[in-house]
């Protein structure tokens, strides 16, 4: 489990989704682009929706629990692109599950 650290405080993710979520950000900050930030907490951990406002003035640091490379979900990180340029800006979504390829003969 990792750790945006985003104005002193903390908001816990998986990594995997973390390392996309870094992906974004740092792209849309490159682009002087600022956006919001949303996600919806499951039920076990409270429930509710988070809501930032992402931009280059806010001290942002992304700690991650494991110290293994993490492969990157190309279609994902589009996906979240996409999202990030909307109005209501960056709503995360799970992963989409990206069908296996089919095994050889």
């Amino acid at each position: 489990m990792g750790i945006l650290y985003y104005d002193r405080e903390e908001f816990d993710f998986d990594d995997r989704v973390l390392m996309h979520l870094q992906i974004v950000v740092s792209t849309k900050l490159r682009r002087n682009e600022d956006f919001f930030l949303s996600w919806t907490l499951p039920v076990e951990r409270g429930s509710g929706r988070h809501a930032l406002w992402i931009d280059n003035g806010i001290p942002l640091h992304f700690f991650y629990s494991g110290s293994r490379a993490i492969g990157i979900n190309r279609e994902w990180v589009e996906f979240l692109m996409v999202s990030a340029g909307k109005a209501g800006g960056l709503v995360l979504t799970e992963e989409p599950r990206t069908e296996a390829p089919p095994a050889s003969a």
